[in-house]
């Protein structure tokens, strides 16, 4: 990647709040107000030349540029010269952050000649910690937005043993039929009818005597429905069903990069929701690993099948917190739109810090109710539990009490519905795959274990 953050620059670019901007322009020299002034310039990115012609300061007028996105477009909308950032200190990491994120392209099927300014700090800590971070989004970035033919769970499985290798980590997988011999009985179902074998990847980092972090993302690479099939509107986008995994994989590369003393495992079940004659049926009837028999009432409502499975092996080692993210859904959109991410938890005081730790950093999430007296819509009449509830109502609260089922009663359990995709580009947020949520939950690990 083109280095674009760096020690030194030779233009300042004045970072500025709106309501600031009186001020700071009454403090500028005559030629830069009349320059402001005759051009109109009330707000946005503008460039200042001097007496010589060239640009002599650059100026950027936001509404709060503490947001980590409110700069998201600043990196595109100046010349491309070397630019020396000028702004008070809280605002540096965003507006580092912001820069790199402006700069996101997808180019692995389209060659793109972009040259961007480079912008210069001269903190090298915010550089690295704004680098980490863009590092992981753009990772969560990438394998969203790659098409399902070249993200199946082989794929997954190459990401998780190159992220492994990186970081001195332990890599390992269970394939095929062998997920039948070691007993993960609704991952398989899931993915069988595929010629992409279903998997269930394993990633461990870390001293084994430091606090147990776990995670565990939904990896459907494709998500055809199975036999109950999506109208082709509804398949159109399910190469970002693996949505889940791509966050965990993220957020594991920023623990790592970040050292945090924990023992860190990531769990993916990655399968392909195919159709073939094989699939798996409405009104089949699966024991699942913990033992639970599940009705299937509908196979497009596989991704809970999966992680059950995952989330049982989880529990087998105790961990001190356990995370999910999964692309689970379409009722959290309906409930909180596709921009901001819901999320469930066992533990209120857990909830409350994760709040305040994604509103410092700008990711806001938003705690969701484990509604107990909703069990009940996923009674069987043939089985410990339905895989969906009966009606359409409250659907994401439903998903996410068929998950707590196979999770001990005392485990610090997180559990993040997204949407891992942008419909609309916004400054810094170029429409398709997204990272939502990791950069609160970073926050969050950051404050509980490295205190």
């Amino acid at each position: 990647m083109t280095i674009l953050l760096t020690n030194s620059g030779d233009i300042p670019l004045h970072v500025i709040e709106q309501k600031a901007f009186a001020t700071w322009l009454s403090e500028q020299e005559e030629h830069v107000q009349n320059w402001l002034l005759h051009t109109n310039f009330s707000s946005g990115v503008t460039t200042i030349p001097g007496e010589s012609g060239r640009i002599a300061l650059a100026l950027c007028v936001a509404n709060n540029i503490d947001q980590f996105f409110a700069t998201g477009d600043l990196v595109n909308k100046l010349p491309p010269n070397s630019y020396q950032l000028m702004t008070h200190e809280g605002a540096e990491l965003a507006t580092a952050f912001s820069w790199l994120a402006g700069s996101y392209r997808f180019s692995r099927y389209l060659e793109q000649s972009n040259t961007f300014p480079t912008l210069a700090l001269e903190n090298q800590a915010v550089i690295d910690t704004a680098t980490q971070l863009f590092d992981a989004t753009a990772m969560v970035r990438d394998l969203v937005n790659t098409p399902a033919g070249d993200m199946m769970p082989e794929h997954l499985s190459e990401t998780m043993q190159a992220l492994a290798a990186k970081f001195s980590g332990d890599f390992s997988e269970i394939v095929g039929d062998e997920l039948l011999t070691e007993n993960y009985p609704t991952i398989h179902a899931v993915g069988r009818a595929s010629v992409h074998a279903p998997r269930l990847l394993d990633l461990t980092w870390g001293d084994e005597n430091a606090p147990k972090v776990t995670l565990v993302g939904k990896g459907v690479c494709f998500d055809s429905g199975g036999l109950d099939l999506k109208p082709a509107a509804g398949m159109r986008q399910m190469k970002k069903d693996m949505g889940g995994s791509a966050h965990v994989i993220g957020l594991a590369q920023l623990i790592m990069s970040a050292n945090l003393p924990v023992r860190l495992r990531v769990l993916v079940p990655a399968v392909e929701n195919a159709v073939a004659g094989n699939a798996f049926r409405p009104g089949d009837v699966i024991k699942t690993r913990q033992g639970l028999t599940v009705e299937i009432d509908n196979t497009d409502a596989e991704g809970r099948l999966v992680m059950c499975d995952a989330l049982t092996e989880a529990e087998t080692q105790s961990p001190d917190l356990l995370i999910d993210f999964a692309t689970l859904t379409g009722a959290m959109r309906v409930a909180l739109g596709t921009e901001l991410p819901g999320f469930f938890s066992t533990s209120k005081n857990i909830a409350n810090e994760l709040i305040e730790a994604g509103d410092a950093v700008d990711d806001p999430v938003w705690q969701m109710p484990l509604f107990q007296s909703y069990n009940d819509l996923l009674k069987s009449d043939i089985a410990d539990l339905s895989n969906c509830a009966v009606g359409p109502f409250g659907g994401a609260i439903t998903a996410a009490l068929y998950l707590q089922h196979f999770v001990g009663a005392s485990t610090n359990w997180l559990h993040f519905d997204i949407m891992a995709f942008n419909n609309r580009a916004l400054p810094g947020k170029p429409k398709g795959g997204e990272a939502f949520g990791i950069r609160a939950v970073f926050e969050y690990l950051q404050r509980r274990y490295s205190a």
